[in-house]
């Protein structure tokens, strides 16, 4: 039996800041039917209050407590181990991390730094990793979606400092494992009666079939044809509102 719902928002509820086309009454019937819902994103280059602040500009009755983001998860992991992060972030991220202390890094946070990731700012973090500072990284996302093109993500810079640095980064956000169990755990629901629905076939769909979910690619957003002979086992509706309609009836 279906408990639960996890969407991912840009190129599932959203693109280029508006709501995509019948997303917001898609997830008001979710809502009707007493589903669990989680809005989950890798985005960084948005605080998780700025997240939740525009899902509900856009209508989306959207909690504060129902926002999970890798930023968030990543700042958690920084507070619990106690580690001073180099922060290789958007600025417009540098909000979610204001209150911790950055003096004398000794960790690593990589993330959608669009103009940042120069050389100046990896040879830093690749000084950094050198002198063992954990690499932590908000996903591996290589590409998203942007006014009508693909853009490069954090993941294809996660991969060059990992091979420069000889070293591992923790994945803190999707595709992570820890990151669907996190918000398994917060939801209360277990893996096999959860739906996660995505347009990242690797980071969202495969990678929450790995953990035991359900899961359904949309073909909206980053999709690309062929995409869903990636993730065998998964459900593939052209939106959220097909898919809605095939979960709730028409």
């Amino acid at each position: 039996m279906l408990k639960a719902v996890f969407l991912d928002i840009s190129g599932v509820l959203t693109e280029d800041g508006v709501a995509l086309p019948g997303a917001v009454a898609a997830v008001a019937r979710l809502q009707a039917e007493g589903l669990t819902l989680r809005f989950v994103t890798n985005t960084s280059r948005k605080t998780t209050a700025a997240v939740c602040d525009e899902l509900q500009a856009l209508g989306f009755e959207a909690a504060p407590e129902q926002v999970f983001t890798a930023p968030a998860a990543i700042r958690n992991h920084l507070v619990s181990h106690r580690l001073r992060p180099y922060l290789l972030i958007h600025e417009a991220l540098e909000p979610e991390f204001a209150d911790l202390d950055r003096d004398d890094p000794n960790a690593v946070v990589l993330g959608d730094a669009e103009r940042r990731l120069d050389y100046a700012h990896l040879n830093e973090a690749f000084q950094l990793l050198q002198r063992g500072a954990p690499l932590l990284a908000v996903g591996t996302n290589r590409y998203f979606r942007r006014a009508g093109a693909l853009h490069l993500d954090a993941g294809p810079f996660v991969r060059a400092l990992e091979y420069a640095a000889a070293v591992e980064a923790t994945v803190l956000g999707k595709p992570s494992g820890d990151f669907f169990r996190a918000v398994l755990g917060d939801a209360g629901v277990a893996p096999g009666e959860t739906l996660m629905v995505g347009d990242d076939v690797e980071c969202d769909v495969a990678a929450a079939r790995k953990v035991g979910l359900q899961a359904c690619l949309v073909r909206s957003g980053k999709y690309r044809p062929g995409d869903e002979a990636k993730a065998p086992g998964a459900r593939c509706t052209a939106d959220l509102v097909e898919l809605v309609e095939e979960l709730l009836g028409g």
